[in-house]
Parts: structure tokens; C-alpha cells; sequence
């Protein structure tokens, strides 16, 4: 059984992973209004993953006699200086989902609660994978610059992603 300060905080990131979704749809608008389909349907396909990460939690707690209990989720970011500040922003984003993951790791390890730690361990490894595909978009993006021909190169890069 999940203590109620764990339960508080795993419902808490429950929130901040549907907010992540919501974060990636509205991205996923932004770079259609661009025309930049590919980096579009990355930001739906992130939407999707964070979607289900929501999920994984919303199961565990329910699994481990918990109650989930949702709240209102915060309007995201609508517009962004450029496509490279939005791909900024999606590093940025994730670096802070680390952190929060990290953050429930150490409740669980202060509270005993190995069943939690055997989670967030998957989260955990998830999380260096989101951040790696973050700042290789970054950088890529950078080296892109603000060329049209480079950007739609760039933007091409993303179409195949869920495919």
C-alpha cells in the first residue's frame, strides 16, 4: 500500500505528465501553423508517450490500493520566437520531468517504498533517452540555422517518426 505522501506525489506527477502531453500537442499545433509537418507529428507521437507515461502512473497507483486523484491541467505555452525556441523549450521541459522523477526516487527511497524505486527506475532510464533525443533535436536545429532549405531538410528528419 502506498503511503499518503507517496500517493500525493505520484498523483502530482500523474498531472505533470498529462501536462507534458498537452505541452507536446500545443507544439504539435505550433509547427503545423509553420508547415513543418515533421517536427508536427514528433510533437504528436511525444504526446502520445506522455499519454501513456500518465497512465503507467494512474495504474500503479490504483495497483497499489492507491487513489488517483486528478486535477486541472494548466493551460500550456501556445507560440514560440522560432522553431529552434520551441525545440529549446522541449529540452528544457524534459530536463524538468528529470528532476521530478528524480524527486519521487528519493521520496521512495526516504519512505522504503522498494516497490516505487522498481517504477521510477524505468522512468528514470526513459527520462536519459528523452533528454539525449532533445539535445541531439537542438543542436540539430542550430546547425540547421534559419535557412528555409536547411529547415525543411530538417523538418523532413521528423516524418518517419512512429512509423
Amino acid at each position: 500500500m502506498l503511503s499518503q505522501t507517496m500517493q500525493a506525489a505520484l498523483n502530482e506527477q500523474i498531472n505533470n505528465e498529462y501536462y507534458s502531453a498537452y505541452l507536446y500537442l500545443s507544439m504539435s499545433a505550433y509547427f503545423e501553423a509553420l508547415n513543418l509537418p515533421g517536427s508536427a507529428k514528433w510533437m504528436r507521437a511525444q504526446y502520445d508517450e506522455e499519454r501513456t507515461h500518465a497512465l503507467k502512473l494512474f495504474d500503479y497507483v490504483n495497483d497499489r490500493d492507491g487513489r488517483v486523484s486528478l486535477k486541472q491541467i494548466a493551460a500550456p505555452q501556445m507560440e514560440w520566437n522560432s522553431p529552434l525556441s520551441a525545440w529549446e523549450n522541449v529540452l528544457e521541459h524534459e530536463r524538468g520531468v528529470t528532476a521530478s522523477i528524480h524527486n519521487l526516487y528519493a521520496l521512495a527511497v526516504k519512505e522504503n517504498d522498494y516497490a516505487t524505486q522498481t517504477l521510477l527506475t524505468w522512468f528514470i532510464t526513459e527520462q536519459v533517452e528523452e533528454e539525449k533525443n532533445a539535445n541531439l533535436m537542438v543542436e540539430r536545429m542550430r546547425q540547421a540555422g534559419t535557412q528555409p532549405a536547411t529547415m525543411l531538410l530538417f523538418d523532413g528528419h521528423f516524418t518517419k517518426r512512429g512509423e
